[in-house]
C-alpha cells in the first residue's frame, strides 16, 4: 500500500477510487487547473498570499478549546474543540474558497460559479467573489434555499446571484448538477469553486489540500497544550472536506483513531438518510468513482438529513479509501441525535454549532463517556449554527 499522505496518484486514483469522470468539454479546464495547481502549491508567491489572506482575512489560526464543561458532563475523556466556527463566514469552507480564488486568477478567469447545500460554502465563494471583484453565480437547491434561508440574504449581499433549482430533491446533488451544466457551457471564463472534496479529479485532492491547514494546527496546539497526541479524532461527513483537512496530518500516527460521522436522518432501515457507507455500492457520480447511494437498478437514491450540508447521495473518494484501509472509521448519528447534540453544546458550553457539526458532537456524546478520563478526544467543530437556529428552535417550540 502507498503512503497515505501521498495519494493520489497522477490521474487522481486513490486506489479504486476517485478519477475524472466528465464529459469532454471539461477535460481540457480539469487539465489546465492540475497544471496551474501543481505549479501553486509549489510557488512560494502563492503560498505566502494565501497564508497572509487565512491569517488576515479569515482567521487563522483557530483555536484549540477544552470544553472543560461539556467533559464534566459527560465524563471520561477530555474533549477539545478544533474551532473552525469562528472563521470569518463561520465555517471551514473559507480555507478552500480562498485557495481555489488565487487559482482563478493565477488562470484569469473572472466569473465563479459554485454550488451550495447549507448554504456556508456559498458564502464563503460570495465572500470571496467579492474580496477579488469577480461575477459570482451560487447554485442552490430550492428546498435549501427555504432552510437555509439566512446564508441566501447573505450571499445576495455579497453581491451573488442565487440560482433556486428545482429539479429532483432540490438540494445539493440537483445544485452540483446545475454548476456544472454551467461550467460547461462558459468552460473558458469561468472557474468552478467546488465546495467539498468529491467530484472530479483534481478536486478532491486539491480541497483536502486547501483545508489541511485545520489538521496541522490542531496537531501543533495539542502537542504545546498537552504535550502529546489525542487519542481519538471525530468529525463530520458530507462530502468530507472538513473531515480530510482535519484527519489528514494524522493519517501516519498510528496511536490516534478517527471516526468520521455520516448523516443518520431517519434512521438506516427507514432509507430516509445519507449515510453511505450503511449499504452503499461502488459508483459514478458527478466526476469520481465512490460509495453512493443506489437502489437496487443502480439509481441514485433519495436521501434526508436534517442537515442540509451532509444530505448528499456520494462521498469523497479519498474517504472511501481510507475507510477499506481500515485507516479511519465511519459511524453514523440520526437527526434526533445530532438536534439533542445541538442543544447540549449550546447549553454546557455555550457553543450553538452548525447542524453538521452536531453529528459529529452527537457521536461524542455517545463515546466519550466510555473512554478514561487520561484520553483525549479532539472534534472539529467545523461551522457555527446561526444558520439553523430557526429550524432547530421549530423542532424544539422555542
Amino acid at each position: 500500500m502507498p503512503s497515505l499522505e501521498t495519494l493520489p496518484d497522477a490521474r487522481g486514483h486513490f486506489g479504486p477510487y476517485g478519477g475524472m469522470f466528465v464529459p469532454e468539454t471539461l477535460m481540457s479546464a480539469l487539465e489546465d487547473l492540475t497544471a496551474e495547481y501543481e505549479r501553486a502549491r509549489h510557488d512560494p508567491a502563492f503560498q505566502q498570499e494565501l497564508a497572509a489572506l487565512l491569517r488576515d482575512f479569515a482567521g487563522r489560526p483557530t483555536p484549540l478549546y477544552f470544553a472543560d464543561r461539556l467533559t464534566t458532563h459527560l465524563g471520561g475523556a477530555k474533549i477539545y474543540l478544533k474551532r473552525e466556527d469562528l472563521l470569518h463566514t463561520g465555517a471551514h469552507k473559507i480555507n478552500n474558497a480562498l485557495g481555489q480564488i488565487l487559482l482563478a486568477r493565477r488562470m484569469g478567469k473572472k466569473r465563479i460559479i459554485a454550488e451550495t447545500g447549507a448554504g456556508q460554502h456559498g458564502v464563503a465563494t460570495a465572500t470571496v467573489a467579492a474580496r477579488f471583484g469577480c461575477e459570482c453565480i451560487i447554485y442552490m437547491g430550492a428546498v435549501d434555499m427555504e432552510r437555509q434561508s439566512l446564508n441566501v440574504t447573505r450571499m445576495r449581499f455579497l453581491g451573488a446571484r442565487v440560482v433556486p433549482v428545482t429539479a429532483g430533491q432540490a438540494t445539493l446533488k440537483e445544485a452540483i448538477n446545475e454548476a456544472m451544466r454551467d461550467w460547461v457551457t462558459n468552460v473558458r471564463t469561468t472557474h468552478y469553486i467546488l465546495g467539498s472534496a468529491l467530484g472530479s479529479h483534481p478536486y478532491p485532492m486539491m480541497v483536502r489540500d486547501f483545508h489541511r491547514v485545520i489538521g496541522l494546527e490542531a496537531r501543533r496546539q495539542i502537542l504545546e497544550r498537552e504535550e502529546r497526541l489525542p487519542n481519538l479524532l471525530i468529525a463530520c461527513v458530507g462530502g468530507g472536506s472538513n473531515a480530510i483537512g482535519f484527519f489528514h496530518p494524522f493519517l501516519e500516527d498510528e496511536t490516534v483513531r478517527m471516526i468520521g460521522v455520516e448523516a443518520g436522518g431517519e434512521g438506516i432501515r427507514s432509507g430516509k438518510h445519507a449515510a453511505r457507507f450503511q449499504g452503499g455500492k461502488l459508483g459514478v457520480l458527478q466526476g469520481t468513482k465512490t460509495f453512493i447511494l443506489t437502489n437496487a437498478d443502480g439509481q441514485i437514491e433519495l436521501t434526508h438529513s436534517i442537515s442540509a450540508g451532509l444530505d448528499y447521495a456520494a462521498v469523497g473518494p479519498e474517504h472511501s479509501y481510507l475507510r477499506d484501509s481500515g485507516r479511519i472509521e465511519y459511524d453514523y448519528a440520526t437527526d434526533d441525535e445530532a438536534l439533542a447534540a445541538f442543544r447540549t453544546l449550546a447549553e454546557v458550553e455555550g457553543i450553538i454549532p452548525a447542524l453538521e457539526t452536531a453529528h459529529a458532537i452527537a457521536h461524542v456524546i455517545k463515546t466519550a463517556p466510555t473512554r478514561s478520563a487520561d484520553e483525549i478526544i479532539i472534534v472539529n467543530c467545523s461551522g457555527r449554527g446561526d444558520k439553523d437556529v430557526s429550524q432547530a428552535a421549530a423542532h424544539f417550540g422555542i
